[in-house]
């Protein structure tokens, strides 16, 4: 607690602001505008690890979460005061941090993935940052965002060596999506029984389900895709391009937040809610893009 206790002592007003800009960018918002637009636009490759990393890491850190039930620091240590702007979106355990999780899997990826040494730099230290502002506002200890840290990298590291190649098979796929799947209802089972017995609040049942939803929808999705679609990213000009994302976020829009005023919130309706936002991202949009958007010359991205 004394590194947070420090931290707390060199706030300002401006670097709460600043730090409080950077800690977004481990937040849910950020990591599905950005996947969409590399996964739709730049690179399938590329997205697939990514998605693959941060799914199967933020159903890790959401497990852990419910299994230890660590709190807050400031729960567990009163004499800390967070600060106040970054309370809103430092719901739930603090053990391990999503935040760290979000920005590993997506910016770490990201740096993994590029080959020029300068952008490597920068996408590692924005990761650092994430981690490091999570302390900094007072809602993370230095052993959660370490264990994120960890865990996440260690997860991309197996999703750079599963996706090295570009052999596509209908049993391989199929194996990978049944294992991601497998792994979502882990999480679901250990949520559910936790909850049965009093030991979780719904919220935290619901925030499980919700990974899990995400996860098996990308699974099915990253199936069919991969083995049946097999759309291209290449549109017919960048106006498309534009165009093209610009429809599909709409859509991701559409079902993440439309369908709470069709049918309501609930454990059952928020798990398909992100079930079909995924499976839209990585299937039915897709096959749009394949229809509308891909121009006549170019071939499918393996």
């Amino acid at each position: 607690m004394e590194l947070l206790k420090f931290l707390e002592g060199i706030r300002s007003p401006f670097l709460d602001t600043v730090i409080g800009l950077v800690t977004r960018l481990g937040e849910e918002t950020v990591a599905i505008a950005v996947l969409c637009a590399i996964f739709w636009c730049i690179s399938k490759k590329t997205a697939y690890g990514i998605s693959i990393a941060y799914l199967l890491s933020g159903l890790t850190v959401q497990g852990m979460k419910i299994i230890f039930r660590i709190d807050r620091p400031w729960i567990a240590h009163p004499e800390l005061n967070p600060v106040h702007s970054a309370l809103e979106h430092a719901t739930g355990y603090s053990f391990p941090s999503g935040h760290t999780q979000s920005a590993t899997s997506l910016l770490g990826s990201l740096g993994a993935a590029i080959k020029q040494v300068p952008l490597k730099i920068v996408f590692f230290f924005l990761v650092i940052l994430v981690a490091f502002s999570r302390m900094y506002l007072g809602v993370h200890t230095l052993l959660d965002v370490t264990v994120s840290l960890l865990i996440t990298s260690l997860i991309i590291f197996f999703t750079i060596k599963l996706f090295s190649g570009n052999k596509i098979s209908k049993q391989r796929e199929l194996t990978i999506s049944l294992i991601m799947i497998l792994y979502a209802i882990i999480v679901i089972v250990i949520a559910a029984v936790l909850h049965s017995r009093g030991r979780i609040e719904q919220n935290y049942l619901s925030d499980c389900l919700k990974a899990a939803g995400a996860g098996i929808g990308f699974a099915v999705g990253m199936f069919f895709e991969r083995v049946y679609i097999q759309f291209s990213v290449k549109s017919k000009n960048i106006l498309w391009q534009i165009i093209k994302y610009a429809l599909g976020i709409a859509g991701v829009l559409a079902i993440k937040e439309g369908l709470k005023l069709i049918i309501g919130t609930g454990l059952v309706v928020d798990t398909l809610r992100y079930f079909l936002m995924l499976l839209w991202v990585a299937a039915l949009y897709p096959l749009i893009i394949k229809k509308f958007f891909t121009a006549k010359e170019t071939q499918s991205e393996k």
